[in-house]
């Protein structure tokens, strides 16, 4: 009983221990950033995961065009406003979000979903980890192709007079959602 033991505790370390090891690599590769925003009462935090370039072909290669990704790497991404916005004439309620993205060469579907917590892909067959049934708001927006080449997977929030925008900028790729806060 008492070998039995011993096993069955060295195999819970083994198996700590990987996940630990697992954990670290993921993180240390695509570091955790934060955004705060606060703007007029209103108050944007984003989690997210950066993952960077190192000369790999990003958008139609390591992020495929037309298929739904973590927007980010590890983590989904998860956005929490404390107001309503209103995003293309629809309104995305105040709370937390994780959000997704559907890009392609001159378009990307931002969806923004009710389920949060989760990690980006299901490690089985490397989709998005998305359920679908929980969008509760999708825009889409045109890209803009940069001179400059970011190397770091970048979200941030800006103000541009009254309006707002989301702004997702990686490798030479540029997207804005902008909002409003809604009275």
């Amino acid at each position: 009983m008492k070998k039995l033991i011993v096993v069955l505790g060295i195999l819970v370390l083994l198996v700590v221990g990987a996940w630990v090891g697992y954990f670290h690599t993921t993180k240390s590769a695509s570091p955790q950033a934060d955004v705060n925003y606060v703007s007029d009462g209103l108050s944007i935090h984003i989690f997210y995961n950066s993952p960077f370039k190192k000369g790999r072909k990003i958008f139609g290669g390591l992020v495929p065009y037309g298929k739904v990704w973590r927007t980010g790497a590890n983590e989904a991404t998860v956005l929490e406003t404390s107001k309503n916005l209103n995003i293309n004439g629809k309104t995305l309620k105040a709370g937390k979000y994780t959000i997704w993205t559907i890009p392609t060469e001159q378009t990307w579907t931002v969806i923004f979903n009710s389920e949060y917590g989760q990690w980006g892909i299901n490690h089985i067959d490397g989709e998005a980890n998305r359920n679908p049934q929980y969008d509760v708001l999708s825009v889409e927006v045109p890209v803009l192709i940069q001179d400059k080449e970011f190397e770091k997977f970048t979200i941030s929030v800006e103000k541009t007079g009254e309006d707002q925008e989301l702004i997702f900028i990686w490798d030479k790729t540029l997207i804005s959602v902008p909002f409003t806060v809604v009275p």
